[in-house]
């Protein structure tokens, strides 16, 4: 993820930094809690954490003691001493620590290979480096610890729940400076806080976990970009189509899912005796679709597209608010083609990919993910598969990052992450070829030579899902929708009761010009002024006795300093004009 500054260079990489950190965090932390046992401390992107058994939960408020702690450290640690032992040694070294997550790490650590540990001062870790040479080379005034919080040992919800220390390190106080004001920026533009403070959407773990409910503002988001959806995909040619929410459980088991993603997959619910589940994907559905006649190469290529909700087994401490759900509506389209067709088919795709992403200024770098060692499929199809994804890219002219083994079982795929405002990568679109289901679901065609033959499959998704799309975009936007999503683009501001029938008519026909508008009366101007921006609404129309006399308005734009004096039909043309760019700007 890039950063809005370039951080300062050191004698070591950063990682080797917040690595070295760590380790000072850890030996601070047990200095305080000597019967508190350690597991792992990783460098991570920006920062670090380690996580600990500790005797008591520790809080925010404990941080400051520890990092003192750790300043204090610095001053006695010395070098970091590397050492190679044995097994037996290691083992020996950690048991009379009393430290048994060592124990268990160093267990996983293949035959054959180096039991390493780093040292400073008293402390001692099991640990493979890299680091800085002496603690003198990290900055007492480089780090901060940010939060605490919880996390099951190993990820694994039937194990212990350890508690996880987050921190950051630079090699300048200037550069932590800048790196804390980021951070407040990224927490300021969160979607759970906004979504609380705009009335976006909510959780409710009664109802079920990972579960989101769309208010009306935000469901009128979600309306606006479906339909925006849906006009690119009745111009690109798709079909729309809809499938059931539960099939019977043998379809899971023809499509392979129930094999290879049963942890995913919600459990059986009994209907007339049989097993049913609950829909992790929508591919069987449109397959059984395409299934259900005999269709020759003329009808080809088919293009089937669904908004269609699926549910997948998220454990709960990987739940995040729209990011991360079990519930979810996936864009969902799957193209049926021959193999001559795909390249043109995969061009469409990368089309209608680019005119997503940047309608919403995202950046975005696409990766080709090729063939992992366990996969399917002979060298033959994966080779055209290939072919046709990188000469598509060709021809939009666009860059392929490679992603060595990082295509799907089944086929080969170019994946999209975009960058956001603050430069944060999210996970993006994706186009996927498949040769799995075509086999399993015995698809066929007939070709022009009267044979029956296999189409080729591709799957694509050009949200991903909408709830994490929408999530993403709240904080992109910082709760700034663009006009064209806006739910509450303008509020009408009579100055006095004299102008409040004028402003009922204005309201009126902003109204029937298609956007929505409400007026406010109560309490003083500035503080109506003050409310609507807080509440992230664009548009004031301010109205006082000149304007009402003259037939104008006074219009207050976010992010414009000057007022401007306008006719309601310039005002509304203008409305017009950045709603059918979707421009970005008010």
């Amino acid at each position: 993820m890039s950063l809005p500054f370039e951080p300062q260079s050191g004698p070591v990489s950063l990682e080797a930094l917040r690595h070295s950190v760590s380790h000072i965090m850890a030996d601070a932390v047990l200095r305080l809690f000597p019967e508190g046992k350690v597991a792992i401390g990783p460098p991570i992107e920006h920062g670090f954490y380690y996580d600990f058994e500790l005797p008591r939960p520790l809080t925010e408020e404990d941080l400051p003691q520890i990092e003192a702690k750790m300043t204090e450290l610095l001053k006695q640690a010395g070098e970091f001493q590397y050492s190679r032992l044995s097994r037996a040694e290691a083992t020996k070294r950690l048991q009379d620590a009393g430290q048994p997550y060592k124990v268990e790490l160093l267990a996983d650590i293949p035959e054959g290979e180096d039991i390493t540990f780093y040292d400073h001062g008293t402390w001692s870790d099991l640990c493979e480096g890299p680091h800085v040479e002496s603690a003198g080379q990290i900055p007492k005034d480089g780090f901060r610890l940010l939060s605490v919080a919880g996390a099951y040992w190993r990820g694994d919800a039937n194990n212990a729940m350890l508690q996880r220390i987050y921190g950051t390190a630079w090699w300048s106080k200037k550069d932590l400076k800048k790196y804390l004001v980021y951070l407040e920026e990224v927490q300021a533009r969160d979607h759970r806080k906004l979504g609380r403070e705009h009335d976006l959407f909510s959780l409710h773990p009664k109802f079920g976990a990972g579960l989101v409910f769309w208010h009306p503002k935000l469901g009128h988001v979600r309306r606006e970009l479906e339909a925006w959806w849906w006009q690119l995909h009745d111009q690109a040619g798709y079909w729309p189509v809809y499938t059931p929410h539960v099939a019977g459980e043998p379809v899971f088991e023809q499509s392979g899912h129930l094999q290879n993603y049963s942890e995913m997959i919600w459990a059986p619910m009994d209907v007339d005796g049989h097993p049913h589940r609950v829909k992790p994907m929508n591919c069987p559905g449109h397959v059984t679709i395409f299934n259900s006649r005999r269709h020759s190469y003329r009808d080809l290529p088919l293009r089937f597209a669904e908004l269609g909700t699926v549910y997948r087994y998220e454990p709960s401490g990987t739940l995040h608010g729209m990011l991360r759900v079990r519930g979810f509506t996936q864009d969902d389209a799957h193209i049926f083609s021959t193999p001559g067709q795909l390249e043109d088919e995969i061009v469409g795709v990368l089309d209608m990919v680019h005119t997503i992403l940047t309608t919403f200024g995202y950046q975005y770098t696409a990766y080709l993910a090729t063939r992992p060692e366990k996969s399917l499929g002979s060298d033959e199809v994966w080779e055209h598969a290939m072919n046709a994804l990188k000469a598509a890219a060709a021809r939009r002219q666009l860059p392929l990052q490679d992603d060595p083994g990082g295509g799907v079982f089944y086929g080969p795929k170019i994946d999209f992450k975009m960058r956001d405002a603050l430069g944060r990568e999210w996970q993006g679109p994706t186009v996927q070829v498949d040769f799995n289901l075509p086999d399993r679901f015995d698809i066929k065609f007939n070709d022009a030579d009267n044979e029956l033959k296999r189409p080729v499959m591709v799957h694509r998704a050009l949200f991903g899902s909408l709830e994490r799309f929408v999530g993403g975009l709240i904080e992109h936007f910082a709760g700034w929708w663009p006009l064209w999503l806006h739910p509450n683009p303008v509020v009408v501001l009579p100055i006095g009761s004299d102008q409040e029938s004028a402003a009922g008519d204005y309201r009126n026909q902003i109204a029937a010009a298609g956007f929505r508008a409400e007026i406010r009366t109560d309490g003083p101007l500035r503080k109506r002024i003050r409310d609507a921006e807080l509440e992230k609404i664009p548009y004031m129309v301010v109205l006082g006795g000149r304007e009402v006399e003259q037939g104008v308005l006074n219009l207050r734009v976010h992010g414009v300093k000057e007022q401007r004096s306008l006719t309601m039909a310039d005002f509304l043309a203008y409305l017009r004009d950045r709603r059918d760019q979707k421009s970005l700007d008010y």
